[in-house]
């Protein structure tokens, strides 16, 4: 038991640190425009002030709010550690990573970031200690819906892209490859991650 949760602690943290890593790289590669959740954060910052990763977390409430109204449960605790962490995070990265130069740079960056982003996702997920709140909304379509991830992914996407640009936020290439890429990622890295934990821990995710 007791290496089945320092396991479950490595994906958590592990995962929490690569998508916030993730999410920068497609900010310093907002050439092509940011991903959608990032169009709106932007769009709130440039529009009324505080940071991408303050939004992050302040979006990530307001979500958790609607969540709790129609589920009729509080969070796991690791839910309101992933949010915060995530904001905190994103704000590090931002202040210690240079902004980068080049279209092309731009370019391997985004795509690099947008990886990371899904595979985090997925690798935290497994752990089974509470995800964050726009992973909560996605499950929430996937399992009220009856939704693919994939489909539930895009969907949250499309629309909080579209929110965000008439907020002011950079929209682009990026913006529409994470919107309709980012899922698939998210859906393959799940499944990879719910075998490794399974094979080293023995306990089966009940995310998937």
């Amino acid at each position: 038991m007791k290496q089945a949760f320092l396991m479950r602690c490595l994906f958590f943290f592990s995962g929490i640190l690569l998508l916030s890593f993730g999410i920068t790289l497609t900010i310093k590669g907002q050439m092509f425009g940011v991903g959608s959740w990032d169009v709106l954060h932007i769009g709130l910052a440039k529009s009324i002030g505080l940071t991408i990763g303050t939004w992050s977390i302040l979006i990530g409430l307001a979500i958790l709010a609607f969540d709790m109204i129609f589920t009729k449960k509080l969070p796991l605790p690791g839910t309101f550690i992933d949010m915060f962490l995530t904001g905190i995070f994103i704000d590090i990265f931002n202040y210690l990573l240079p902004d980068i130069e080049g279209v092309w740079m731009q370019l391997i960056v985004y795509i690099i970031g947008l990886i990371l982003l899904g595979w985090g996702c997925g690798m935290y997920m497994v752990a089974n200690l509470g995800i964050g709140p726009r992973d909560t909304l996605m499950l929430f379509f996937v399992h009220k819906l009856g939704w693919s991830v994939t489909r539930s992914r895009t969907t949250m996407e499309v629309t909080v892209a579209i929110l965000g640009f008439f907020l002011g936020g950079p929209v682009g290439l990026g913006t529409v490859l994470m919107a309709f890429g980012l899922g698939p990622i998210v859906q393959y890295a799940l499944t990879v991650n719910d075998r490794l934990f399974t094979k080293w821990t023995g306990v089966k995710s009940a995310v998937i």
